[in-house]
């Protein structure tokens, strides 16, 4: 029974036996703050925590006081130019609304143009597969009805004489 608790604790280090509680009241909370205290890489951890929040809550402090600041400044300024504001405001949103239309406009069309030179180019882009199904049945319908067409062309052909005989 000796040797297996000695194989057991051979590798690990030997914790000394905890001693009855016949301790003060007072030493035994010190036991037990000894057990939880943190070591130094959650201390350093906790600090840089505590450092870094107070950072940015200052930082908000100062931008919330620089925005009440501002309002209370320019607000005059604000009401009385406000006639100029709206017109000049409708007026930018409709120039840069028509610009991004155009250059959105732009893009499709180097991507269509991009597409088509690809395509006559024999690579195969995406969809360019459905592109020639549909090219087939176009071309396929068409043939149908230049045959409907040759067909009944003469049937009703031979109507038209048989209602005007002269015709």
């Amino acid at each position: 029974m000796a040797d297996r608790q000695a194989e057991a604790g051979a590798g690990q280090p030997q914790r000394p036996p905890r001693t009855a509680t016949t301790t003060t009241n007072g030493s035994t909370f010190l036991r037990k703050l000894h057990e939880h205290v943190p070591n130094s890489k959650q201390l350093m951890g906790f600090l840089i925590l505590v450092i870094s929040g107070g950072i940015l809550l200052l930082l908000s402090g100062l931008t919330l006081t620089a925005t009440v600041m501002g309002l209370i400044f320019f607000t005059p300024l604000i009401l009385i130019s406000s006639p100029i504001w709206l017109p000049i405001g409708s007026v930018l949103f409709v120039v840069i609304a028509g610009f991004l239309s155009v250059l959105w406009f732009a893009v499709v069309v180097v991507a269509g143009i991009s597409w088509v030179y690809k395509y006559f180019q024999g690579s195969h882009p995406p969809g360019s597969d459905r592109f020639d199904y549909a090219r087939s049945r176009i071309a396929d319908t068409a043939s149908h009805v230049k045959d409907y067409a040759r067909e009944y062309g003469g049937y009703w052909q031979s109507k038209v004489k048989d209602a005007a005989p002269g015709a």
